[in-house]
């Protein structure tokens, strides 16, 4: 396995140290990896959770756009997981409609001295009736309507929000967009439940069982890598590297 060797002697302290971890996670995983080389119909796209959020410190379901914003933890997470993607050599940032998104993203954006193009298709899926509510109360019920979808249910809808069809119809098309754009390598900042369900229900090789055993913690990611033509593989769940 080739590792890239830097010279982070002119980074400041705290960035040097990071540089070093960054380089060495990446050269494991984007920069050296096979299941990373990119042939050259394919698109390699990374989807990664937001940094944490207000409400995701206080424990409330929050779907409504624009949503909170990013708390003091959430803002280190973000600066840290945009140094770490940059060395993948990303060619391109996307987010949802959401603040905490936007604002994870414009991280990445800055290291790349880039813009953040936003695309509401990506926010997170809708908690109707559960919106604003504790997590403990209303998350189990949503995960339980998600389950279905999975299960292939996606008539089934959670009760004041949109079924399964509909997000995947809407989620679908902001990744058409991003592939419209003709980068290869792009990075799609979203939310944790719309990441984990449409990826799963749109690679060929899904592993439905990390839905639950590990779902994506604040700047967890994701990566498939396919085509439209060709359909899209899972081969990456947040370091769980799926063959």
């Amino acid at each position: 396995m080739a590792v890239v060797v830097v010279d982070p002697s002119n980074a400041p302290k705290g960035r040097r140290v990071w540089h070093v971890l960054g380089t060495l996670i990446m050269a494991a995983t984007f920069a050296a990896s096979p299941a990373y080389a990119v042939p050259q119909d394919d698109i390699l796209i990374t989807f990664v959770r937001h940094g944490e959020s207000r409400s995701n410190a206080g424990g409330t379901i929050d779907t409504s756009v624009p949503g909170s914003p990013l708390s003091e933890a959430g803002v280190q997470q973000s600066k840290e997981a945009a140094y770490r993607l940059s060395l993948g050599d990303p060619d391109g940032v996307f987010a949802s409609s959401m603040a905490r998104a936007q604002q994870t993203a414009q991280y990445l954006a800055d290291e790349m001295a880039s813009q953040v193009d936003v695309l509401p298709g990506l926010r997170e899926i809708s908690a109707g009736i559960y919106e604003g509510q504790p997590q403990v109360v209303g998350g189990p019920a949503m995960f339980a309507v998600m389950d279905q979808w999975l299960s292939g249910s996606t008539e089934v809808r959670i009760p004041g929000a949109e079924n399964g069809m509909e997000f995947l119809d809407r989620f679908g098309s902001a990744v058409k967009e991003i592939i419209g754009t003709g980068d290869r390598r792009p990075v799609a900042f979203s939310h944790g439940a719309a990441i984990a369900v449409w990826t799963l229900m749109s690679v060929s090789n899904p592993r439905f069982e990390l839905f639950r055993d590990q779902p994506l913690e604040n700047t967890g990611y994701v990566v498939i890598q396919g085509n439209p033509t060709d359909g899209w593989r899972l081969v990456d769940w947040n370091g769980t590297k799926v063959g």
